[in-house]
């Protein structure tokens, strides 16, 4: 970005009563949101959707330039945009340890495959065309000052993450074989078949057809490895698994995500995003539930003139992940086994809702229904005999 790129919004008409007389317009709510990340342009690209604010994203001068990834989501209401800007769906998804593989459908809910460019390109011109202003702080150091002038302002920006807390962390390749060796119509969410010694890890593939797949080497640990850990695990795999010695890569990527509560970067400032806590703790799954909150928000604008962020999370949701999340954490050694109960207890459309945050009672109570109750009850136990629960419920 440079400072040259801005975007203004153009001025509202007069409005008449119907009696020649015009009215007073209404009064606009100036929104400025630091940052210009998936939470940001997601809002920027609805502003149209809000008339009565103008909206300015304010972008770290400097800040780091934006890597291609691959966001996965279960479609959905609300989601219409995404889903046909996805790259690729699969009405199939597959969970596997070394003993057994549970394959789910799903029509109603596909799961989708969106890359972060075509998602941020979208909403760059959207918010253009909404008359979104977009402008460059003078240095990265620089928070927003304090609210001016009625102005509203929101950070963006990912928050600190603490030393010790439990973490999602990997590395992906896209490759390409020579031969068709992948099956094409069924994502792989979990394959538990590698190495388990450094804490809970599985294998994501998503198979764009039968020669092309994003392969990733996902651990839930709190601490990230060597590069040479993931790709030796992601080269081991598709030789074991494929039979494919040699392949194309044809782009890598890698990510680190914090799961369960965080702190606002800025307390001062309300967050948005994964500074707004929208990060499901359980899982890391962050697109569905930026969009949610988004949603949320504008409803919330319209029915009293301000942009209100909230958690898009559910307080007995968030709950139950950090019981999870303590069970993992001490005890990974469960997490095949829990999964792939989960997967044979549930039917596709379920486990779409479920790691959603959909969920109602009944179905919250069929997944617990469907694990082994005293990892469970000594992870809950340790929460809350050490105080743990804090770390991981409730948004900041």
């Amino acid at each position: 970005m440079t400072n040259g790129f801005i975007w203004h919004c153009g001025g509202f008409p007069m409005l008449s009563d119907g009696a020649n007389q015009p009215r007073k317009r209404p009064q606009i709510q100036s929104v400025h949101i630091l940052g210009d990340g998936c939470a940001a342009l997601s809002l920027a690209a609805r502003a149209d959707e809000l008339p009565a604010h103008e909206i300015t994203l304010v972008r770290p001068s400097g800040a780091p330039a934006a890597a291609e990834h691959i966001w996965g989501f279960w479609g959905g209401a609300g989601l219409e945009t995404a889903t046909k800007l996805a790259r690729a769906s699969w009405t199939r998804w597959a969970i596997a340890t070394e003993t057994d593989r549970v394959v789910m459908t799903s029509s109603d809910r596909p799961y989708f495959a969106l890359q972060r460019s075509e998602w941020t390109s979208h909403c760059r011109a959207s918010a253009q065309a909404n008359g979104v202003t977009l402008q460059t702080a003078p240095n990265t150091n620089d928070d927003m000052p304090a609210d001016d002038a009625g102005i509203q302002q929101f950070d963006s920006r990912p928050p600190p993450v603490p030393r010790g807390m439990m973490l999602q962390h990997f590395i992906g390749l896209e490759v390409r074989a020579s031969a068709p060796v992948f099956e094409s119509d069924t994502a792989v969410l979990m394959d538990f078949r590698v190495d388990q010694s450094r804490g809970m890890h599985f294998i994501y593939l998503l198979p764009f057809s039968s020669t092309e797949a994003l392969v990733e080497s996902t651990l839930f640990s709190p601490e990230t490895l060597d590069d040479d850990v993931y790709l030796s695990a992601i080269h081991s795999y598709l030789e074991v698994q494929y039979g494919l010695a040699d392949f194309e890569v044809l782009r890598r990527e890698r990510g680190v995500i914090p799961l369960g509560r965080l702190d606002r970067r800025d307390p001062a400032i309300p967050g948005i995003g994964g500074n707004g806590g929208a990060i499901r703790p359980s899982s890391g799954y962050a697109f569905i539930f930026i969009q949610r909150q988004i949603d949320n928000a504008i409803v919330a604008a319209k029915a009293t003139g301000k942009l209100a962020v909230t958690s898009p999370h559910r307080t007995i949701d968030l709950a139950m992940d950090a019981v999870l999340l303590t069970v993992l954490r001490h005890w990974p050694e469960q997490a095949p086994e829990l999964f792939l109960r989960m997967a044979k207890a549930l039917s596709g459309d379920e486990f779409a809702r479920f790691l959603s945050g959909e969920a109602g009672w009944g179905l919250r109570l069929k997944v617990v229904m469907a694990m082994p109750k005293l990892p469970f009850l000594r992870g809950a136990l340790r929460l809350v005999t050490g105080g743990g629960a804090m770390k991981y419920v409730g948004a900041a």
